[in-house]
């Protein structure tokens, strides 16, 4: 680095922390609040900050309004509190109140006649079954976080989410049986369409001759697949009651003469060969480093040298959705038990770690939900 680099970011450095020092005084505050020209600054930040504190008791506005089903409801036409109360057994006063808290969060809007309508986020909410699941089955991390002290010590009881997620830390992950994957593997199901849209828009699979999806889940990502790749031959290899749900899904969809389904564990046993391109959709970041490197060469040894991987994954410092990675899954993650978002830079690391090249980014059009990359097997024998 020059030493005008060096100065500069000295500079930075300097001046970052003067701020910070201003910020934390008491009577500059209070300065900046009442200064016209700092007012709306000053402002701006107070409400980010309070909402920061409120963030739990708006989740759980929206979480009563998806048990409720309150935004089924208003698709059907705005309706007044009184009508809705009474339809859905709750005291008047307090309908009120749940109507104007998810108003306020543009969930709903005011109507003519005193009534209610879906806002735009509500409106967004009406047969959205990935985010409505995703929003029921929350209750478990909110759990998991009412002290989240003990939890980053360490020293908190089996949590929620690593009940929830039956094979995180279970050593005989290969032995759970229909009970115990039933939960997740729906929830998975229930958000599998729209990671499939993105991507299936971003990479081209239909070049491909055959597909293995690693820890393929109920198989719905494959069933995206097949319905857009009509000549490619279909793999699935996960946990063996998830792969029997698999199989099941896509024999009923017509599909059992193209796929090919096997169970297994991927941290221990070996995946079929026979495939020219590899998916992990939703599968790495929820493994810490040591796992990660044993999936991602288990799926090297399944390709041909030239093979194709295909990396899908909320990553984290995804520009715009820094508290997604950094945040929701850093901590929804270590309640779970393992794992963590990574970033590109981090991920394209364990892919040459683990015997893959030429790594592109693909584009998707909500990176804040997927981003993909895709990988070339290389020429040489991947690395144990």
């Amino acid at each position: 680095m020059s030493s005008i680099a060096i100065a500069t970011d000295a500079w930075h450095v300097n001046l970052r922390e003067r701020r910070d020092r201003l910020v934390a005084n008491p009577r500059f505050r209070r300065w900046a609040a009442a200064f016209p020209f700092t007012r709306p600054i000053a402002r701006r930040r107070t409400r980010a900050l309070f909402d920061l504190c409120a963030g739990f008791v708006y989740s759980q506005v929206l979480q009563a309004c998806v048990e409720l089903r309150l935004f089924d409801i208003l698709a059907e036409g705005p309706q007044t509190p009184d009508a809705l109360g009474t339809r859905l057994d709750i005291p008047l006063d307090r309908m009120q109140r749940l109507l104007l808290a998810a108003t306020s969060l543009k969930l709903l809007s005011h109507r003519r006649g005193g009534r209610f309508g879906l806002g735009s986020l509500g409106a967004a909410m009406v047969g959205n079954t990935a985010v409505t699941a995703m929003v029921l089955h929350h209750r478990h991390l909110y759990t998991d976080l009412n002290d989240p002290v003990t939890l980053l010590r360490g020293s908190a009881d089996a949590t929620g989410l690593s009940r929830y997620w039956a094979y995180s830390g279970n050593a005989d992950a290969a032995g759970l049986d229909d009970y115990q994957v039933a939960e997740y593997t729906a929830l998975m199901a229930a958000s599998q369409s729209l990671v499939a849209d993105e991507v299936l828009a971003a990479y081209r699979i239909g070049r491909h001759r055959c597909l293995l999806d690693v820890g393929g889940g109920d198989g719905s990502f494959l069933q995206a697949v097949a319905g857009r790749a009509p000549n490619l031959k279909l793999m699935l290899f996960d946990l063996p009651p998830v792969a029997e749900q698999a199989r099941a899904r896509l024999e009923a969809a017509g599909f059992a003469g193209r796929s090919t389904v096997a169970g297994g564990d991927f941290l221990t046993d070996p995946l079929p060969k026979g495939a020219d391109i590899v998916s992990l959709v939703r599968v790495i970041h929820d493994h810490d480093n040591p796992a990660v490197l044993d999936i991602l060469r288990a799926a090297r040894r399944a390709l041909p040298p030239g093979g194709t991987l295909l990396l899908a994954e909320p990553m984290a410092g995804t520009p715009g959705a820094e508290p997604i990675g950094d945040a929701y899954f850093g901590f929804y993650l270590m309640a779970m038990g393992r794992g963590r978002a990574r970033t590109q830079a981090e991920l394209i690391a364990l892919l040459h770690a683990a015997g893959f090249d030429n790594v592109r980014r693909m584009p998707t059009h909500t990176p804040l939900l997927v981003c993909v990359l895709v990988a070339k097997a290389s020429q040489d024998a991947p690395k144990l």
